[in-house]
Formats: structure tokens, C-alpha cells, sequence
């Protein structure tokens, strides 16, 4: 039986959509062209991760003649949201406070960093509703 498709993106998804947030839209070629040196794929492989993003609701695509032009169906503010939201509620709960606390705790933050926290908390704005996937 095979697993069920995870939420949010995978490593080769996310390089994916890196590159497709920095131009807006672009063909699988195009796609396969700006994707890092250091992590040159096939462009049969970028098709099938755009197939596979597609079918999670994260890129929508047209017709262009015998091309498929693929956009961003998602901003990456709502994909980070959504990325950050699995791993607070997987390892940590679901407690954004006990998140925030592990991170102050692991990466042993100097005084002026802290000090800088301090003035974030301090200057933050009201809770708003974070813009998630649709």
C-alpha cells in the first residue's frame, strides 16, 4: 500500500517552487533550466514534480500550443505557513510556545539576539489570520 502524498513539499517540490515563485510562470523547460546547478534533474522528473504539485493544488498550468505553462497556485508565504504549521503540530503539539521555546533553548541565542527578540515581542502586531493553502 502505498503512503499518502504529503501536504507540503518535498525537497525537489519546494526547489520546484523556488523557481517558479522567482519567475511567475514558465514552461517545464524553463523550469528545468533555472532549477540550482547542484540539483540538475531530467525534465521528464520536472514534469512529473509539476503533475505532482498540481494534483496537491500548488501550481495551476494553461495550454500554449503543445506546452504547458505552469504558475503558482499558491504564494510562498501560505506554503511556509503550511510547512511551519505540520511541523509544530508533529513534533511540538501543535504549541506554537513550546516551538518558540525549543528554539530558544537549542540555539543558545547571544544577549544581543535575545535583546532583539525582546523588541520583536514588544513592537509585534496583533494575531491576524495567516494566509493558508486553499
Amino acid at each position: 500500500m502505498s503512503r499518502p502524498p504529503s501536504k507540503t513539499l518535498t525537497e525537489a517540490e519546494q526547489r520546484v517552487m523556488q523557481a517558479l515563485w522567482r519567475r511567475g510562470e514558465a514552461s517545464v523547460r524553463e523550469v528545468t533550466d533555472d532549477l540550482p546547478a547542484d540539483h540538475e534533474v531530467a525534465y521528464n522528473t520536472v514534469l512529473t514534480i509539476l503533475g505532482i504539485l498540481h494534483k496537491k493544488k500548488y501550481v495551476s498550468f494553461r495550454r500554449e500550443g503543445r506546452a504547458h505553462i505552469y504558475a503558482p497556485a499558491v504564494s510562498q508565504t501560505a506554503a511556509r505557513n503550511e510547512a511551519l504549521d505540520h511541523l509544530v503540530s508533529r513534533f511540538f503539539g501543535g504549541s506554537k510556545n513550546a516551538f518558540a521555546q525549543y528554539l530558544l533553548d537549542e540555539e543558545q541565542l547571544d544577549s544581543a539576539e535575545l535583546e532583539d527578540l525582546k523588541a520583536l515581542t514588544r513592537k509585534a502586531p496583533p494575531k491576524r489570520p495567516k494566509e493558508k493553502l486553499k
